[in-house]
């Protein structure tokens, strides 16, 4: 029988861990340091002194929390426009770390640390995991991505900080990744929740159960998923299924997480404040009001985000939480403010589809994107319209311009996804906005 990950969550905090800090000191902590990561935003960057500007602002107006109402929002497109290092507050000898994510025109958006940054990303993400029952012993199959995405290296660190062994095996090769789980004898997989469900559904194919080996944690993110999945997921794995939250602009994995009672996400108020606006007026929403998540760092030195819009719709738990945490908690992600949707963890853009297949002769500006749902995984298939005298040709040269359209969207993207030729006047036209996502995986 796998061991309760409960027991050994409620063991491991102290009543004096940050997580349980008295509401008014955490208060206080956010203060003090929100005023200083204005001060070296104002200081250090451009963008967000001339802003302040803008508005008759200086860092010594910000007297309390409530204040940083008063600041100007950040959003993707400023990290897009001062690419690549324009919202740089520490020098580049100061950086010891670049990650990037995808943008929507091909550029990255790219992301610095300091070593102070790594060492706070790294304890959140210990925390992160502590707070699901990992500790020293366990051994940890982290499948998310390595390299410039920001998952794989922050459950990384944070895992062996933990004292936990640590299998850095990345994402594909699901017959590895099963042989590894069971004769490894793995107790703890990072994953997205998507992904963890193939290897489920492959692993019974070749007749292992999943139910059967010692693995019994799952720490689940870069994409939305259900209670309906969790439920799924921990009924065919006998696992517990925890949800994590982060992004990279801010940190990447560890800006909140599950506690052992899954009933919300606990940000990790004393580097991160967290905010819920009305995504059409910017106005500041109650407690409780569904609206766009915003974030601000309050130790980020490398890059600060001030007022970060997420895009992410959720609202804040306003019940305080059993576990005895006095950090804020959030309803789980449950959908978007934009037209971003998520592939096997990476963020895709309708924008991105475009500059790819118009990099290509040949390729006419008339595309959709089907999403559908195969065994578990959201796959998706790019249909596009081509040229008569493309159209027309042989079989063989359709397959090469398929194949071109293919690396075209890999190296935008930084995914393989399906393509389909498609001839001229075949999708259908609108007179409103082009209707360029057919989503499929819930019918």
């Amino acid at each position: 029988m796998k061991e309760n990950p409960e027991a050994r969550a409620t063991a491991f905090h102290p009543a004096s861990a940050p997580d349980y800090i008295p509401a008014p000191l955490l208060r206080g902590l956010q203060l003090k340091r929100l005023q200083a990561i204005v001060r070296r935003a104002y200081e250090r960057v451009d963008l967000f002194r001339e802003r302040l500007k803008e508005r008759g602002l200086v860092p010594d107006d910000i007297q309390s929390l409530g204040d940083i109402a008063r600041l100007p929002f950040t959003v993707k497109n400023d990290l897009r426009d001062t690419y690549p290092f324009g919202l740089f507050a520490s020098p580049l000898e100061e950086i010891v770390r670049l990650h990037a994510s995808s943008g929507t025109t091909g550029k990255p958006i790219v992301v610095a640390y300091t070593k102070e940054d790594v060492e706070v990303w790294t304890s959140v993400m210990v925390r992160t995991l502590a707070s699901f029952g990992l500790g020293h012993g366990d051994v940890i199959q982290n499948s998310y991505g390595y390299g410039l995405f920001t998952g794989g290296l922050g459950a990384h660190y944070g895992a062996e900080d933990l004292g936990a062994t640590v299998i850095p095996i990345s994402g594909g090769n699901t017959d590895r990744q099963i042989m590894v789980m069971r004769d490894f004898r793995v107790t703890a997989i990072c994953s997205t929740p998507s992904y963890f469900l193939h290897l489920t559904e492959r692993a019974a194919e070749l007749g292992i159960d999943m139910r059967e080996l010692p693995v019994r944690v799952g720490v689940f993110g870069a994409e939305p998923w259900t209670d309906s999945m969790r439920r799924h997921l921990e009924a065919c794995s006998g696992i517990k299924a925890y949800d994590l939250y982060g992004l990279s602009e801010i940190v990447g994995p560890g800006v909140a997480c599950e506690c052992y009672l899954q009933d919300g996400l606990h940000f990790f108020e004393d580097h991160f404040y967290p905010e819920i606006i009305d995504p059409q007026t910017g106005d500041t929403l109650p407690d409780g009001a569904e609206g766009e998540l915003v974030l601000t760092t309050l130790s980020k030195q490398a890059m600060p985000m001030i007022r970060y819009r997420t895009r992410d719709i959720t609202a804040f738990i306003t019940a305080p939480c059993a576990c005895g945490r006095t950090h804020r908690r959030m309803r789980r992600i449950s959908r978007r403010s934009d037209d971003m949707f998520i592939i096997r963890g990476v963020n895709v853009f309708p924008s991105q589809v475009e500059t790819a297949l118009l990099q290509v002769e040949g390729t006419l500006p008339h595309y959709q994107i089907i999403l559908t749902r195969q065994k578990g995984l959201d796959e998706m298939e790019v249909q596009v319209e081509v040229t008569p005298e493309i159209f027309s040709d042989k079989i063989g040269a359709l397959e090469q311009f398929e194949a071109r359209l293919m690396d075209s969207l890999e190296c935008v993207l930084g995914i393989r996804v399906a393509v389909r030729l498609v001839e001229p006047h075949s999708i259908q036209r609108s007179e409103g906005k082009a209707k360029r996502i057919v989503d499929k995986r819930n019918s």
